[in-house]
């Protein structure tokens, strides 16, 4: 066994980890879920062995930070010897200033925190441990890997809101999100059919979050998703795309204050707000409610809409890539979708989108539609080993100013 960085995905009630060897080979994979509740800590490896399951049932008063503990006690002893050299995180703002993933420094983090406005579900769960571990092991290197980041490359104008100039120096732009996800899915494509990667190709990563992106050549340049992760497509409990004029009829109208009109768009809207029933894709599909049918048909509606929209930014399209847990699981709502851009010439095997095939598309269709699981915790340990076996620490500048590489 060789030296290894641990991956960490915060969200607001769990810790997703995985332990990658110096050499990429992912050697193990867990959670820590029901963060305020019962926490559950578990782990497997590649073979699917169990290799930690641990549940506090009296644990509802540990934090994150309690839990870090033992989660890096357990790492380091299953290197057996070996040393845990960094811990890559991901974090979804980046802003203007961090393109690149970066070392975390005191300054940095401090940087980042002021972004949580623009992220507010995201930010401060993404930064916490990474805080946390800085007092735990002041000595391990953290590197932070932003979701960000993918879409600098974008032309100016895809960056651009309708507002006056002033707004865009502050950074008021569009940032575009997932973007992790969107470079593993470049990089994979770029293997897997050569020469449509090199073309015009729209990745639809739908999950509860969700946003599709833009593709020219691996790169992106143009996304659904702007200032804020509100906006774009429909989602699991976000509204998307809304008109403004609705948020000034809630303050105007309903009198509701910021912060209540905040938890509407966020967390009861959506699928979970169209169906008064669930977030979840898989229990509105299997429910029998015209709610539910409802909300997956509008999510269907929305989502073709958008990537149709896209196609402006390119010209065109060659291939449509579905990916994360809806895009990669649900056959019905690819093939709502898809019926919704038989204009394009999709036609999709039916059999084979039923199986959750690689290629779902007939051989006679012009626009090739794949279906690729997305690894966003292996490009965070790409990022981050490449960081910490090549570069010496550098300053919060100089870091900072990087581009991202692709």
């Amino acid at each position: 066994m060789t030296d290894a960085v641990l991956v960490l995905n915060a969200g607001s009630s769990s810790l997703k980890f995985a332990l990658f060897e110096t050499t990429r080979q992912r050697l193990a994979v867990g959670e820590i879920e029901r963060i305020g509740e019962a926490p559950h800590f578990f782990a497997h490896n590649q073979a699917g062995e169990t290799l930690i399951d641990r549940t506090w049932q009296d644990g509802a008063h540990l934090t994150h930070e309690d839990l870090l503990k033992p989660l890096l006690d357990w790492a380091e002893n299953h290197l057996q010897g070996d040393r845990l050299i960094g811990v890559g995180h991901r974090i979804v703002h980046g802003g203007t200033q961090f393109a690149a993933p970066a070392r975390l420094t005191a300054p940095i983090i401090d940087a980042l925190a002021k972004l949580t406005p623009l992220a507010p579900l995201h930010q401060p769960h993404n930064l916490a441990p990474i805080r946390a571990i800085a007092t735990l092991r002041p000595d391990l290197p953290q590197i932070g890997c932003f979701d960000t980041g993918f879409h600098h490359a974008m032309p100016d104008l895809a960056t651009r809101l309708p507002l006056p100039e002033a707004y865009h120096e502050a950074g008021v732009r569009r940032y575009g999100f997932h973007g992790l996800s969107y470079e593993y899915i470049a990089r994979r494509f770029a293997h897997l059919d050569p020469q449509r990667a090199e073309g015009r190709v729209i990745a639809a990563h739908l999950g509860n979050g969700a946003s599709a992106c833009a593709l020219h050549a691996g790169q992106s340049v143009e996304t659904s998703m702007g200032f804020t992760a509100l906006d774009g497509l429909m989602m699991g409990t976000r509204t998307g795309s809304l008109d403004p004029g609705v948020v000034l009829y809630m303050l105007e109208q309903e009198h509701r204050s910021p912060a209540a009109i905040s938890h509407l768009l966020y967390n009861n809207s959506g699928l979970l707000g169209v169906s008064a029933e669930s977030s979840d894709m898989r229990v509105l599909l299997a429910s029998a409610r015209p709610q539910a049918k409802r909300a997956i048909a509008l999510f269907c509606h929305i989502a073709a809409r958008e990537i149709a929209g896209l196609t402006t930014a390119l010209g065109g399209l060659d291939a449509l890539i579905f990916t994360a847990g809806i895009g990669e699981h649900a056959a019905p709502v690819r093939a709502g979708i898809c019926a919704n851009l038989a204009h394009f010439g999709i036609t999709l095997d039916e059999t084979a989108n039923n199986q959750n095939a690689l290629l779902i598309s007939r051989p006679t269709t012009p626009v090739a539609v794949y279906v690729i699981p997305t690894d966003e915790e292996a490009m965070i340990a790409e990022h981050s080993l490449s960081l910490l076996t090549t570069q010496a620490p550098t300053s919060p500048q100089s870091t900072a100013n990087k581009s991202a590489s692709v």
